[in-house]
């Protein structure tokens, strides 16, 4: 192949429901390319794209692989993703740095709740989409229910492209309907055929369809198809191209990844069918302060500007970022502006990644993937650009997590360790979140998932040498009061020598919602001298760090003080420090405590046939439902105001509740009294 210019660069993302066979297709099609020399498999744990310890052990696949191959004098980047929904921020980079997908789907399970998902966020990236029904080697493979699985789920026109011949054990090969031809497929080898006598009639009328839809993506073809009834090959390739490429039209295809069938014929599709990088609108981009939207065009003389979509940090070969470059070309031994950290960049190597294998590159032109090693200030979601520029893309909105567990480390000693290890954990991935939580002492990770969660604590142990452990994350109570009370708060202590003496009166009285603490002196007449007042505050405010019913934060208290009286010699600021203490406690304790707990505004999207699941669970958790309201899609948004200590298992609960087919998000709203039955149980445990 000759030199790449972007009109020939092809960069597709293989989503899927997990188990579906995007990591045995990327092993077949970089074999069928002449990339790879064997073909790996998943239960070996030898393919190029599953290669994390992990993935090998787990025989899934937990990030983005990128790989690429040449085909017909073009290069493609084919990036192989997880399937699994607690890695959908993964899935949501690599679509963001492609032109096109393709939806695999198992010939035996049919459609399944994670593709609906991916087929979406394809879709909001404005896509094109290819379907690839998979796995038709497999006993009980039914081509006919899977496309027809697909099609009463999924939005937009889904089109044969393709035939099968034959099924499970009898799998033998396709029929091209534009071609109408078969193409047999035997231990890796294709051959071409005439179609099998008795198909010969269910590809005509599957053809007359297929060139209908052709037609009616372009107005000329639409008017000879009218005129004559007929269009050649050629013709519909080129109609359908356009609908595939405009996004009105998905086409189907199938075959078997694993035996190596009919993956030629999908590898040509990619060809013809997905847009090279400047057919495409380029994304979003706004140039210095005043953030003035500017052209970003797909021109290799254009200056640079490029997303990086995906970091990795290795503990021995440092961190490396991948790189969409949409317009201008990058250079190794160069230096450009890392516009979104205001900081300068030296690109000394630039790599073409196939799984874990580097191959150098002297430079990479708009269109194509890229990884870069070694950039000190750069992450994911940054904008890489022409020194002299400061131009921003548009951010991947990668999805916010929504499950949370507390960490600490086994060993006291391992403290600045583990913190070291997670930072490095939480750089090559925006899903997973570390944050220290002050009114709980707890450090929370965030996450997807629980799967997810579990997969970063055996990267702690192997990939970082660490111990740690989880723990239930702590929901972070309050305490108020509901009433008034005057209290008097003494301290008098002798033990030889000077004393300690401080007397205080102190009323304390609810406040709204948000408050938080007042103060207010109300001495008249010198009963507590002017320099003990602070002291009196001081002490209030550090009780109020600890509340009487379980030990939480007390909160919108007003607290006045009245009366009290001194000791010449005893009296000292400490002394009334304390006396302030002492009224709390008392006062509080008196003045109806009750308990307080963060509650969330919940957001729930499900399918409507759900509805009744979700909202009946919601209301077992404590919840009230705000409202509801359809979706152009067909789904249904809850809105609900729920407590967070009944939202700690949610992101299981709801991929049961839904059929895997709901997502949530939340935000604190405001805190609320826990009813007196379940504070007293809470304050028990405490």
């Amino acid at each position: 192949m000759g030199k790449t210019t972007t009109a020939d660069i092809r960069n597709v993302s293989l989503i899927s429901h997990g188990g579906a066979g995007k990591t045995s297709l990327t092993e077949a099609i970089l074999f069928d390319a002449g990339s790879i020399e064997r073909l790996g498999r998943v239960d070996d744990g030898s393919t190029t794209s599953d290669y994390d310890p992990e993935e090998i052990k787990r025989h899934i696949s937990l990030t983005s692989t990128i790989t690429h191959f040449n085909w017909k004098d073009h290069k493609v980047n084919l990036i192989d993703n997880p399937g699994y929904a607690d890695f959908i921020g993964e899935v949501k980079g690599s679509l963001r740095a492609c032109d096109g997908a393709i939806l695999l789907i198992d010939a035996v399970n049919g459609f399944e709740p994670q593709a609906e998902t991916y087929w979406k966020m394809a879709g909001d990236e404005n896509l094109s989409r290819l379907v690839f029904i998979n796995k038709m080697d497999k006993e009980n493979a039914d081509f006919d229910k899977a496309l027809a699985s697909l099609r009463a789920s999924l939005k937009g026109s889904l089109m044969q492209l393709q035939i099968p011949i034959g099924s499970g054990k009898d799998f033998k090969g396709v029929i091209d309907l534009v071609k109408e031809e078969s193409l047999i497929s035997d231990k890796g080898k294709m051959t071409k055929g005439p179609v099998p006598g008795d198909m010969q009639e269910k590809v005509a009328e599957a053809r007359r369809i297929l060139m209908e839809a052709a037609a009616e993506n372009d107005e000329e073809l639409l008017d000879k198809y009218l005129s004559e009834e007929s269009l050649s090959g050629d013709e519909m390739l080129l109609g359908l191209a356009k609908g595939v490429k405009e996004g009105g039209l998905a086409l189907v295809l199938c075959g078997s990844a694993l035996f190596n069938q009919a993956v030629e014929p999908l590898m040509d599709a990619i060809v013809n069918f997905v847009p090279s990088p400047n057919e495409r609108p380029t994304p979003a981009a706004f140039e210095g302060r005043d953030k003035k939207e500017v052209a970003c065009d797909a021109d290799p003389s254009a200056p640079l500007v490029a997303l990086v979509f995906k970091t990795i940090s290795d503990p021995y070969i440092g961190r490396l970022n991948f790189a969409r470059i949409y317009s201008g070309t990058m250079r190794a031994s160069s230096t450009v502006n890392n516009s979104t950290q205001d900081k300068k960049e030296k690109i000394g190597h630039l790599f073409a990644m196939c799984g874990k294998e580097q191959g150098d590159v002297s430079e990479t032109i708009c269109g194509d993937i890229v990884a870069i090693p070694k950039l000190a200030q750069t992450h994911s979601n940054d904008t890489l650009c022409d020194e002299s520029k400061d131009i921003v893309l548009e951010k991947i909105d990668f999805p916010t997590p929504v499950y949370s567990v507390a960490i600490e480390s086994k060993t006291k000693g391992d403290d600045e360790k583990l913190s070291t290890a997670l930072s490095k954990l939480a750089e090559e991935d925006p899903t997973f979140v570390i944050r220290r939580d002050n009114e709980t002492s707890q450090t929370v990770i965030s996450a997807m998932g629980n799967v997810q969660i579990e997969v970063k604590m055996d990267k702690l142990n192997h990939k970082y040498g660490v111990q740690a452990e989880l723990k239930e994350k702590k929901i972070a109570y309050k305490e108020t009061i509901r009433k008034s009370a005057r209290v008097q708060g003494k301290y008098k202590k002798q033990s030889g020598g000077r004393g300690q003496y401080g007397d205080v009166w102190v009323e304390f009285q609810p406040l709204a919602q948000g408050s938080g603490f007042e103060f207010e002196n109300k001495i008249f007449g010198g009963s507590v001298p002017k320099q003990y007042i602070p002291a009196v505050e001081k002490g209030l405010r550090e009780a109020m760090a600890e509340g009487v019913l379980a030990g939480h934060e007390a909160v919108d208290i007003k607290a006045t003080l009245h009366d009290g009286s001194f000791h010449p010699v005893d009296s000292s600021e400490m002394a009334f420090k304390i006396a302030a203490s002492m009224a709390f406690k008392k006062g509080v304790a008196e003045a109806s405590p009750v308990l307080l707990e963060p509650i969330l505004n919940v957001e729930v999207l499900v399918p409507e046939a759900y509805m009744g699941n979700v909202i009946g669970d919601l209301n077992s958790k404590r919840g009230r439902i705000l409202g509801m309201e359809p979706t152009e899609d067909g789904f249904e948004l809850v809105r609900a105001s729920v407590p967070e200590a009944e939202m700690k298992r949610y992101a299981t609960e709801l991929r049961s509740l839904a059929h895997g087919r709901g997502s949530f998000s939340f935000e604190f709203a405001r805190y609320e009294e826990v009813p007196k039955d379940l504070a007293d149980r809470i304050v028990e445990e405490i």
